[in-house]
């Protein structure tokens, strides 16, 4: 079995800026890593928390996925993601348990990453995100 970490936790905002602003007064954490993720329809902010992070995410409009999902949740956690470090062989692996995937195959998503999600119903309702770091 593949080792699988913690990479990032990731929340649903309205503003990246106001959330920032938030952790950084509340609990004195910077941003070490933003970007616009056109493909995924996102401005993320990576929050450094120990060996993980808190990834921001704020929608580019709201008929993106973030974007549906802060219409009809509100801000808040969006989705765990584990790293690992094959991609291919943890979604062989999922796929060999049955596992129901929104990714059958990986698709590139912030720094470059290789990213795969798997459905939320798999996981009483925790939207799991795979997360393959490319070399720094």
């Amino acid at each position: 079995m593949l080792p699988y970490n913690l990479d990032h936790v990731a929340i649903a905002v309205d503003n990246i800026d106001s959330a920032i602003d938030g952790y950084r007064t509340l609990f004195n954490i910077e941003v070490v890593y933003r970007e616009v993720v056109v493909e995924q329809g996102v401005e993320e902010a990576m929050l450094a928390v120990g060996g993980s992070f808190v990834q921001l995410l704020q929608p580019l409009s709201v008929d993106t996925p973030v974007g549906k999902f802060l219409a009809s949740k509100g801000e808040g956690l969006h989705h765990v993601a584990f790293a690992v470090p094959d991609i291919l062989a943890a979604l062989d692996h999922l796929k060999g348990l049955g596992a129901r995937l929104i990714d059958e195959s990986p698709r590139i998503g912030g720094r470059g990453a290789k990213i795969a999600f798997v459905h939320p119903k798999e996981l009483a309702g925790t939207l799991v995100e795979l997360v393959e770091v490319a070399d720094e």
